[in-house]
């Protein structure tokens, strides 16, 4: 038997101010290979905004169990901008770190000009996916890899022309 989708497409593309007040928040939580203060501390100068936690595994309650080696790296990092927080922790010591897979944060501006400057401060050192270019969706989109190995896309919308 067929499954029955009660679908309600859009016949535009759907912009952030299209979307109803949040009633929940999704929040990014990247993991680094001992590289969380030096990225968050990246991020911050990038895109602004503050870092709210920046909590070494040798301060937490489960500091016994580190080994003294890896005290200093960051079992929980917040950088809050524009009230979205993202966050961060080094790998949990001894595990085995994948990178980030299957995933990218995703940056929507309002500007051409402010996709030009986080494009160029957070692909600096990484490595370009595909260039900072108009396309059909977008009046300026980007797909990079950071410094950090961080997959990330920037998006501008291209104008909507109201509907008759």
């Amino acid at each position: 038997m067929p499954i029955d989708y009660d679908v309600n497409v859009h016949p535009r593309w759907v912009r952030p101010d299209d979307l109803m007040e949040p009633t929940m928040q999704l929040n990014t939580y990247l993991t680094f290979d001992n590289h969380c203060r030096e990225a968050l501390t990246f991020y911050q100068k990038c895109l602004g905004g503050e870092i709210m936690a920046m909590m070494p595994w040798g301060e937490s309650p489960m500091c016994d169990e580190i080994p003294p080696e890896a005290r200093d790296l960051i079992m929980h990092g917040c950088l809050v901008v524009d009230g979205q927080m993202l966050m961060a922790s080094d790998s949990f010591p001894g595990r085995p770190y994948d990178g980030v897979k299957g995933a990218a944060v995703t940056i929507n501006v309002d500007t051409d000009a402010e996709a030009k400057q986080l494009y160029a401060a957070l692909s600096e050192g990484g490595a370009v996916e595909m260039e900072l270019q108009e396309t059909f969706w977008a009046s300026s989109f980007a797909a990079f890899n950071d410094r950090f190995g961080v997959p990330w896309m920037i998006n501008c919308n291209k104008e909507v022309p109201d509907s008759a």
